[in-house]
């Protein structure tokens, strides 16, 4: 069996393994409770000046 063979049955099975994880993972945190103040502070941060005027 070659290099490439191996690194894409590994990739076909635990590659995407690891990519769902990844995936709940950050869907997790963002849906996570107590997030909500963090989130609508940074879709509000576009409308702030930083500017002193």
């Amino acid at each position: 069996m070659s290099a490439y063979d191996t690194m894409r049955h590994f990739a076909d099975s635990w590659g995407l393994l690891a990519m769902t994880a990844l995936f709940l993972c950050l869907v997790g945190w963002t849906f996570r409770p107590g997030a909500r103040r963090h989130l609508d502070d940074a879709a509000a941060s576009i409308f702030r000046s930083d500017s002193d005027d």
